[in-house]
């Protein structure tokens, strides 16, 4: 079950898009503003979709490993009401970690959606069944024999394939920390960040209200951003 606090702080980050969130990490020192790179929605088809959750984290290894941890039980069946279920794959592999099954048994316990830094599968039943899904691309190949759950509730360390760390900086994903993912894009909120971020996004998004009303009113550009922001 969700609790109240929880509940709370989900309909308050909720109410911010992805771009919001991003500038008010950027102003408290986040290198990456949380922003997940190259991760784009996929389902469903409205445009207006917004999912905002606590991460429940699940990391995959190519199916070829067998030194790394293996899982009792599948990762869907323990994810939580009210989460977002965030899947890290090897950046190589080109088949699908997620699947139609695994939107049916997701809804089912209440999960939000899921972000995965890799690919899904059978788009149309996602959509069919209005569920979010967000991740890097699509495959008609299924998990085995490639890929394979290893761990679930770990940190996750996401990095942008073919970018070095000194261009972008990989983002961590722990899990309990807030996703937010919209047609914009995607972003991890660490959890004791989140009460900081709602107050400057409530505060950036009052100056880029004066800001949209002078500029409409063909005020320039510069002198808006000077009087409103400062620069």
């Amino acid at each position: 079950m969700v609790d109240s606090e929880e509940s709370a702080m989900q309909t308050n980050l909720a109410e911010f898009s992805t771009c919001e969130i991003s500038d008010a990490l950027i102003k408290l020192g986040s290198p990456h503003g949380g922003h997940i790179p190259d991760i784009h929605m996929l389902s469903p088809s409205d445009s207006t979709t917004r999912i905002c959750g606590p991460a429940y984290t699940v990391q995959m290894v190519l199916g070829s490993d067998t030194t790394a941890p293996k899982l009792s039980t599948h990762f869907v069946d323990t994810a939580p009401e009210g989460s977002v279920v965030v899947i890290n794959a090897p950046h190589a592999v080109k088949n699908a970690v997620w699947g139609g099954l695994m939107t049916a048994g997701a809804q089912s316990r209440g999960a939000r959606g899921v972000i995965i830094s890799g690919r899904c599968r059978d788009l149309a039943e996602h959509r069919a069944a209005s569920f979010p899904v967000f991740a890097r691309g699509h495959s008609t190949l299924g998990q085995s024999p490639f890929t394979r759950p290893s761990e679930v509730n770990v940190p996750l360390v996401i990095r942008p394939p073919d970018v070095s760390e000194e261009d972008f900086p990989a983002v961590q994903v722990s899990p309990g920390d807030w996703m937010v993912a919209d047609e914009d894009g995607v972003v991890c909120i660490p959890a004791g960040l989140a009460e900081g971020v709602i107050a400057l996004a409530t505060k950036g998004r009052e100056v880029d209200e004066r800001c949209m009303q002078d500029i409409r009113a063909g005020k320039g550009i510069q002198a808006t951003f000077k009087l409103h922001r400062g620069k």
